[in-house]
């Protein structure tokens, strides 16, 4: 299992847009083969942030079905628009 980890941020006064625009856009990833689980989180000290996390059965899981498919373009073009930057996404693996 990986962690995809996503630090988004947000064009200021647009945050509950984003936040909804998340919402009809995260059945895209939950449905995507190979993801165990997604939760998006919101910065307290900085609500123009928003953190990103997916549980995928594999890096290749994330870029083969998701990455490389239409449901990211879709995915994208919901979200998207209201990204202040391009996010920084990182996999991440548990210690033993």
């Amino acid at each position: 299992m990986v962690l995809e980890v996503g630090l988004i941020d947000v064009t200021t006064g647009s945050e509950d847009d984003f936040a909804t625009a998340y919402r009809t856009a995260r059945e895209l990833l939950t449905d995507t083969p190979g993801c165990r689980s997604v939760r998006m989180t919101r910065g307290v000290e900085s609500p123009s942030r928003f953190v990103l996390l997916v549980e995928w059965d594999s890096v290749e899981a994330h870029e083969k079905n998701f990455r490389a498919s239409d449901r990211f373009a879709r995915w994208r073009g919901l979200i998207g628009p209201y990204f202040a930057q391009p996010p920084r996404v990182e996999h991440f693996t548990d210690l033993a």
